[in-house]
């Protein structure tokens, strides 16, 4: 008779979960991290720490990602959720219920990219490419350590 109650448990819990529930879960690990590092992280509003980090996502929503660090210029990307390949364990194994919790707890999704390297750019410095390819940068407050290697003159 136990067997029979584990059996009946067993099914019960196959028809009430998803598979992709199960197997990996409604978070995810993702990695931040940023060049110069020791910037401040922010997912949708709230502070996360200091890079580099790892911390775990809602798999069920997409997040909005800052980075900022001082005399840096913010740093933004999302995090967007896609279906997971799970979704095939499901219709097998779990059928539309299985389906349907995975959906709403958010096990059904991945989330892309599964980190960042933010490259921070300098409040002080601005670029732009002219129409032959070289590369000028403005800068407004020049590091004392730059060693000047040229200029340019206009010509007409």
């Amino acid at each position: 008779m136990n067997i029979k109650k584990i059996l009946i448990a067993a099914a019960l819990a196959s028809v009430v979960t998803g598979c992709a529930s199960i197997m990996h879960g409604t978070t995810q690990d993702v990695g931040i991290s940023s060049s110069p590092s020791n910037a401040t992280v922010w997912a949708n509003g709230q502070q996360l720490g200091k890079t580099p980090l790892t911390t775990k996502l809602a798999r069920k929503e997409n997040h909005i990602i800052k980075i900022e660090l001082p005399g840096y210029l913010p740093y933004e990307t999302t995090f967007t959720r896609s279906v997971s390949g799970w979704v095939w364990g499901n219709i097998v194994f779990g059928g539309l219920i299985g389906l349907a919790v995975d959906a709403i707890s958010g096990g059904l999704y991945k989330l892309t990219p599964e980190q960042i390297n933010a490259e921070l750019r300098s409040e002080n410095l601005g670029s732009t490419f002219s129409e032959d390819g070289v590369l000028v940068f403005v800068v407004l407050q020049p590091d004392p350590s730059w060693q000047q290697v040229g200029s340019l003159t206009k010509v007409n």
